[in-house]
């Protein structure tokens, strides 16, 4: 089992693919067990990926005690220098961009490329959703009120005319919520890594960021990320590159351009296709 040493946690990480080191930082709940993983996208015909679940989640130690942004940062930090990785691209995935963020203003130097996918700055620049508040609702509630969140377009005409679609999702769904769901500590990892999430603000340092830099969301995302929070991160990163795709939250699943401009720019084009 690939478990390593970061400061005060036991991580559990994987690493596949190969070509340029690329570190993927997921998002809120994020679990290398949920399907479809980063190592089922097109990322991986491309890359070495490494990606891992951060503190509080997945099979990743769950310490009882409080979390912050930093902690994230530096666990990331901590991860990259115990596999001797000094140097990669990262993205970071809604929450996960968050804390990339965070990490490549305190860690410049490890960051070859930066993608901000779906996320947020927090303070001025705007704060995504509460998700702490669907923490205590029963299990397919909390499922419907995801799939509903994560795209404008699911609304309650669209789920009467696609209901074959709409329950696809909603099993899929409550099957990544339902991994992992008895083990110890688990809903103790979630509550403080929300908890976490709620301290999040670069919005003021944002423009310190001198490595290329990707924004990218879906023009549905209207509830979690919305656009004029990647509107305002792109504001405090004047040299940043930015794109919205045909899609929600998770629009690298849903625009098949997505993943094809996130490849390019972390090759090194200067041009997106």
């Amino acid at each position: 089992m690939p478990f390593i040493s970061v400061r005060d946690i036991q991580i559990y990480y994987r690493i596949q693919g190969k070509g340029p080191r690329l570190l993927v930082i997921s998002g809120t709940r994020g679990d290398l067990r949920h399907k479809p993983s980063i190592f089922d996208s097109p990322l991986a015909a491309h890359f070495e990926i490494l990606a891992y679940d951060q503190r509080g989640l997945g099979r990743t130690d769950k310490p009882d005690i409080p979390y912050s942004m930093a902690n994230y940062a530096m666990d990331a930090a901590g991860l990259l220098d115990a596999l001797k990785w000094n140097h990669c691209n990262v993205m970071g995935i809604s929450f996960g961009g968050m804390v990339a963020q965070e990490f490549a203003l305190r860690y410049p130097s490890y960051v070859k490329r930066l993608v901000l996918a779906c996320s947020s700055s927090g303070g001025p620049g705007g704060n995504s959703y509460p998700l702490h508040e669907l923490t205590d609702l029963p299990l397919h509630e909390k499922a419907g009120r995801i799939v509903e969140l994560a795209d404008a377009r699911r609304n309650l005409a669209w789920r009467k005319a696609y209901p074959k679609q709409y329950r696809g999702l909603l099993d899929q769904t409550v099957q990544n919520l339902e991994i992992g769901a008895n083990e110890t500590g688990r809903r103790m990892g979630e509550r403080r890594q929300l908890e976490a999430r709620k301290g999040h603000d670069t919005y003021s340092r944002l423009p310190s960021l001198a490595m290329p830099v990707f924004i990218c969301g879906g023009r549905y995302d209207t509830m979690i990320c919305p656009a004029k929070n990647l509107e305002l991160m792109h504001r405090q990163i004047p040299h940043a590159q930015f794109e919205l795709f045909e899609g929600g939250h998770l629009f690298f699943l849903q625009d098949s351009r997505a993943f094809k401009q996130i490849i390019a720019f972390l090759k090194g084009g200067d041009d997106l296709l």
